[in-house]
């Protein structure tokens, strides 16, 4: 195997042997948040004016859930190995900044996908999923693992403890995933909210991804794909120059 790839089969393992926390834990969660949600609101809400709110929901939880899960993997791997010193292992083997950066979001797009693929197999016992454009499911739900892939990368690399991160994943991801039109669609929202929801890269992630399942959504899904696209190029640039420099992990 070459560096990278036995770097991807390390970062693998490492969240593959504690599955039940970093895989099965936010399955959990998200069919908590189905129950309750779908709950209190199925038989008050329609969504487009014919879809049950419990199937609205569910694509919204699978790609929320891959969204936070790729970017928990990469970042917390790297912060950990920061503040452990462990790091200074994979400083010494022979990888470019490009192997790194493949490592680390392939890494985390496995975990991500795995835990949407989880929670898409679990909330189909409450309500059936229709694929009306499978391709869209696929394509939003690679580029939505691979940006938040290269986003941890990022925060891993600025943070220098777990705080930092905490309050990065608290103040950044959190929000822009529960304000991004997981639980509701945006034209239920005031002029106002609708304007600042466009501003949100993740909103057009899920936006395209919703779309895959029933073939309508708030915004066009080539619009999204475009936004969605552009912003994973920034992302990853900005993650491979700080890989290239050295940022935080080179004296």
């Amino acid at each position: 195997m070459t560096g990278w790839q036995t770097l991807l089969y390390k970062e693998v393992l490492r969240f593959w042997k504690v599955s039940f926390q970093t895989v099965a834990a936010p399955v959990l969660t998200a069919v908590l948040y189905l129950l309750i949600f779908g709950h209190v609101l199925q038989d008050h809400v329609k969504v487009y004016g014919r879809i049950e709110y419990t199937s609205f929901l569910i694509p919204g939880l699978v790609m929320m859930s891959l969204l936070q899960n790729s970017f928990a993997n990469s970042s917390s791997s790297l912060i950990q190995s920061k503040i452990m010193g462990n790091l200074v292992f994979v400083l010494l083997a022979p990888l470019s900044h490009w192997g790194w950066f493949f490592a680390y979001v392939g890494s985390s797009m496995a975990r991500g996908l795995a835990v949407g693929l989880g929670v898409l197999a679990v909330t189909a016992f409450f309500a059936r999923p229709d694929f009306v454009a499978p391709v869209w499911i696929l394509v939003f739900a690679a580029m939505g693992a691979a940006m938040l892939g290269a986003l941890g990368v990022i925060a891993g690399l600025w943070a220098e403890k777990f705080d930092q991160m905490a309050a990065f994943q608290n103040f950044v991801i959190m929000p822009m995933t529960f304000l991004s039109g997981v639980f509701y669609s945006i034209h239920s929202l005031p002029p106002f909210w609708q304007d600042v929801s466009h501003l949100n890269p993740f909103f057009y992630m899920i936006d395209g991804f919703r779309y895959g399942f029933f073939g309508v959504s708030d915004v066009s899904p080539w619009l999204s794909l475009g936004i969605v696209g552009s912003a994973l190029l920034v992302v990853s640039a900005i993650a491979v120059n700080l890989l290239r420099i050295g940022y935080k992990i080179r004296g």
